[in-house]
This record gives C-alpha cells, structure tokens and sequence, in this order.
C-alpha cells in the first residue's frame, strides 16, 4: 500500500479537519525523531501506512458508546493518539488516556496533543503504576505477549470493556499460552495494512 492510499483510506472515513490534524501530528512526528527515536527509522517514509492507518483501523471494532479508552504503551502516539484526533470529532464523549513510561515519549505525546488541540490525559508512568481506569477500550500495538497483556489491561477494564491488542503472525500461539492463565473471548481481524498482522478483538476477559 502506497502512502497516497493509505491516506486517502483515512481521508474516506474522516473530515477535512481530521485528516489535517493527522497530517499535522505526523509532520510533528518527524521533526521530534531528529530527537528521540519514536519509531524505526526505516519507517518513516511509511508514516501513513505503516503507523497512521494501521492505528486509525481501530476505531471501526471500538463501541459506538465508549466512553473510557486506555492505551498501554503508547509510544509515539500509536494506536492512542490516532484514535483520540479521530474521536474529537467522531465521538466527543469519549476521553483517551496513553500510558508511557519513557518521559521524552510522554512529553512528545503532550506537545503533539497539544498541537492537535486535543484534550488525552498522558501517564507518564508504567501500566502498574496507573490508577485503575474502568476503561470500556483498552489497546496495545507492539507491547507484550498477550499473557502479559491480559495481565495489564485486566485492573482497568470496566465490567464490559473490550480489548483492541494489534498483533503479529504468531498471535495464534499467543492465544494458546495465554488460555493457561485467562478466560478469552476473542475475534481475530485481518489488518488493513498487514496481511501477517491482526487486530484482537477481546472480551470476557477473566482469569482462569
């Protein structure tokens, strides 16, 4: 997928507003890599497919009425702060929360909220040290193993919340190991942007 169809996948389901505030953070993504490492060099010719649609493809599996999301690890902003530029307008109810413990991340991610003109709450702090959210998303990109992503996300998780973890080719041993330790109820979705990669769609989730 070239950058042109990647942004024009987003610029499809998104305003003009939206895809200009993107197209802000992204540029302002670069600008901070000359000073921190926030994703593989090599991918930054690759922003809007690589990190921007991938991230934005979370919000078509997100419950219309959440109202709580929480993103573990969030890095560079991905998935999180894709889906908070998306939800300003789309869905002004719902409040976004990153988590990142590296404080040159967590300062990035408030400058570029900041920029975009965003209202996201940023943890500078590690997932255990976070307060406990009741979030109805909570979502991962590139973080942990699933165990261990269970393990995080379940303090947070409201009564009915789902999880929305990105995955790699190797997600269907991640399932089995995880099955040791949690009760998962879960639906595999194709990535938009990755024929090897998945978004995990997980509810129920409980401890064995």
């Amino acid at each position: 997928m070239t950058e042109e169809q990647a942004r024009a996948a987003i610029a499809a389901d998104v305003s003009r507003e939206t895809l200009e505030r993107l197209s802000l953070y992204a540029a302002f993504l670069v600008k901070w890599q000359k000073k921190i490492n926030l994703i593989a060099p090599s991918t930054i010719p690759a922003i809007w497919s690589r990190h921007l649609l991938d991230s934005a493809q979370l919000m078509k599996h997100a419950p219309a009425d959440a109202q709580r999301w929480l993103d573990l690890g969030s890095g560079a902003g991905f998935p999180g702060l894709v889906c908070a530029a998306i939800a300003h307008e789309s869905r002004p109810l719902l409040r976004v929360s990153l988590v990142e413990s590296d404080q040159r991340k967590a300062a990035f991610l408030r400058e570029a909220a900041r920029q975009m003109g965003l209202s996201v709450v940023v943890h500078g702090l590690r997932v255990a040290d976070v307060p406990p959210h009741s979030a109805d998303v909570i979502s991962a990109r590139a973080l942990a193993a699933l165990t261990d992503l269970c393990d995080m996300a379940h303090p947070h998780l409201a009564p009915n919340g789902i999880c929305l973890f990105q995955k790699g080719a190797r997600h269907a041993d991640e399932v089995e190991v995880a099955q040791s330790k949690w009760h998962i109820g879960y639906e595999i979705i194709p990535s938009v942007t990755d024929p090897d990669a998945v978004v995990m769609r997980i509810e129920r989730l409980r401890h064995v």
